[in-house]
């Protein structure tokens, strides 16, 4: 039987649960660009306003590793299956509530590689590995899209009144998808195989401290992709309808045409990763990463709306090379005992570099005149990602 179809349920339940991971923090990198700096920060100063939504954004960047080293504890003691549905309902009841939360005027704030990889046939690493990857995309699409609907089916008073709410409490549906998907799969092969050798560590957090060098370029690893996603995206759309002017529906939809790179990325780093190696297919990423970070600032910043879909479309063609790969590279740089702990931790130390503080910097830049030096952050950001790369030692 073909490896796809053999693992169909396994694959799907891995890329929902990026789906609604990145639907989760996109629909809010989208309401922080269009909506929450006037809601939730008002300011003399548009610009403030955006920044300080940016902020309240960055800020879930620093409680994910919070979330990472509970998750990847009990990942590491008690099996994968039950901490990725456990995960799944606090992060959709989370997004649930934000639907709920009173304006400023009314009251005055990896895991689902684990599962692929460690049931790939051999040979299908990269790709197995790439399926939650692919989350990413079809979460960006549901999120984009359905502020889009939003955008042409609303007036601009209606969707600043209750609007923009729509999409978190749509969070739920996608939930629940999730969930009856994550239910009926069972624990990956590797884990059990490694529960029969040896009891699990009681503290994998603690044992973390002997995989200190896997940890560091673990995370520089990761830091390439955050920062293109969140320029590409959040930053983009920000500068789009505010410093130039365009309508949110014509912006949201150049970034919606621009998001099938992103999925072409992931699937050719995937073929490409299957048949050299993850790290060397993460290593060509990286470098792309670094030139295009010369070109992204001019090209964002000129305003012309054929020339910035060009830019988003190869930033996010990039961004499949330095995301793709990550689900069958991480896994290689730690033992099975505290792999999930290991890449959580990795992952989202990344994050906070990668995905709160770049964007916040982009921000800054622009809003002093800097605007066509932004994209330098992303050559930092695959600079970073490149010596990551080519100090890691995998161990698998």
């Amino acid at each position: 039987m073909h490896p796809l179809r053999q693992h169909a349920r396994i694959l799907t339940a891995s890329l929902v649960g990026t789906a609604v991971e990145f639907y989760d923090f996109y629909i809010y990198a989208t309401a922080a660009a269009l909506v929450f700096g006037p809601l939730f920060f008002p300011s003399s100063d548009p610009a403030t306003g955006v920044m300080l939504s940016f902020m309240s954004f960055g800020i879930a960047f620093f409680a994910r590793p919070v979330g990472a080293i509970a998750f990847g504890h009990f990942g590491d003691r008690i099996g994968r299956k039950s901490t990725l549905v456990a995960s799944l309902l606090l992060m959709g009841g989370s997004t649930l509530l934000i639907a709920f939360l009173p304006t400023y005027a009314m009251v005055g704030w990896v895991a689902p590689a684990l599962l692929a990889v460690e049931n790939a046939p051999p040979g299908w690493t990269a790709r197995f590995g790439a399926a939650p990857q692919l989350g990413a995309p079809v979460g960006f699409l549901a999120a984009n899209g359905l502020f889009l609907l939003l955008g042409l089916w609303l007036t601009d008073a209606e969707f600043n009144a209750w609007g923009w709410r729509l999409p978190f409490l749509f969070s739920a549906v996608l939930v629940i998808i999730g969930l009856w998907v994550r239910l009926k799969i069972g624990e990956t092969p590797a884990f059990q195989e490694a529960l029969a050798k040896a009891p699990p560590h009681n503290m994998p957090l603690w044992e973390l401290r002997r995989h200190l060098g896997p940890l560091l370029v673990g995370s520089a690893g990761v830091i390439a992709c955050f920062a293109i996603f969140y320029l590409a995206t959040a930053y983009a759309l920000a500068q789009g309808t505010t410093t130039f002017g365009y309508p949110r529906e014509t912006f949201l939809a150049v970034q919606l045409g621009a998001n099938t790179f992103l999925a072409l990325g992931i699937v050719l780093a995937a073929i490409h990763a299957d048949r050299t190696s993850p790290g060397r297919t993460l290593l060509l990423g990286a470098l792309a990463t670094v030139a295009l970070g010369i070109a992204f600032g001019p090209g964002l910043s000129s305003g012309m709306l054929p020339v910035i879909f060009v830019t988003l479309a190869s930033a996010l063609l990039v961004m499949g090379f330095v995301y793709g790969p990550l689900g069958s590279w991480l896994p290689t740089l730690f033992p099975v005992g505290v792999r999930y702990s290991g890449i959580s931790v990795a992952f989202n130390a990344g994050g906070i570099v990668g995905g709160a503080l770049t964007p916040l910097a982009a921000q800054w830049l622009s809003g002093h005149g800097m605007g066509a030096q932004a994209g330098l952050l992303l050559s930092v950001a695959g600079v970073i990602t490149l010596l990551g790369v080519m100090a890691a030692r995998p161990k698998a």
